[in-house]
């Protein structure tokens, strides 16, 4: 991997934004590998391909790239909510590869993974309409809220001009590989569980500690009434996943650090 965006290849263009773009998607296509099998490359989807910019041959994977010349924060800025929410209901999403670069040295900074089954409904903010005056009056966009996404779902493949190894990398990718399985709904919940017990930043917790998470938890799923009975079966659910090991009654502790 090669951290030095190749930019001769946009010669000919003269908007910032295409530049770019025909800059990092060159990078991407002849440095990024797939993380979900042993294919050493991926591939460019064909022109007007909605939603996905490169896919894997050998085992399917789609991938959409968003570069930014500037660090990647906490927020990403993304397309409409209600189709963002709809692919994630109907499991459409692909892995997102959120990249930034130095538009001065013109190299790769971070590179990070975010799989598609690591995205729940709560990681998606809704954002403010287009106004009137707008050329899409009353558009709705969304933003990714990474602080959402549980830490085994971001998954840095270069991190501040440092390249993870592949096996690494893959490694990984392979243990967020259970929660494909699960439905969308499912899932969606496990995450949300999953996320909040991470920020605790414990090596142990307790029942006590998962229920301090109620309201957080009732905000991202108002049609459940009954959260803390939600909150003991994703603690089962983590368990049968192997994240988490029951200590004794009412006390836990992460199998997965």
């Amino acid at each position: 991997m090669i951290l030095k965006l190749p930019a001769r290849v946009a010669r000919g263009y003269k908007s910032p934004s295409q530049r770019a773009r025909v800059i990092t998607e060159a990078w991407t296509l002849t440095n990024m590998y797939c993380p979900a099998c042993t294919s050493k490359n991926l591939d460019k989807t064909k022109p007007g391909t909605e939603a996905v910019d490169f896919l894997c041959c050998r085992c399917d994977s789609q991938f959409q790239l968003k570069a930014m010349s500037r660090p990647i924060g906490r927020r990403i800025v993304d397309a409409a909510y209600d189709a963002m929410i709809r692919a994630i209901l109907q499991d459409r999403l692909p892995h997102f590869l959120f990249l930034s670069y130095n538009n001065i040295r013109l190299v790769v900074t971070d590179l990070l993974l975010i799989p598609s089954f690591c995205l729940a409904k709560s990681a998606i903010e809704r954002r403010n309409p287009l106004r009137a005056t707008a050329r899409r009056a009353g558009w709705v966009g969304c933003n990714i809220l990474l602080d959402s996404v549980p830490p085994e779902g971001r998954i840095q493949v270069i991190r501040s001009g440092n390249i993870i190894s592949r096996p690494s990398v893959r490694k990984c990718f392979d243990n967020v590989q259970p929660l494909k399985d699960m439905s969308s709904r499912t899932r969606g919940w496990t995450l949300d569980v999953l996320t909040v017990l991470r920020s605790l930043e414990k090596r142990e917790f307790t029942i006590a500690d998962a229920y301090s998470f109620e309201k957080v938890l009732s905000g991202n799923h108002p049609e459940n009434r009954h959260v803390r009975a939600k909150i003991r079966q994703q603690l089962q659910i983590l368990r049968d996943l192997g994240y988490l090991q029951f200590v004794r009654p009412g006390h836990y502790r992460w199998v997965r650090r």
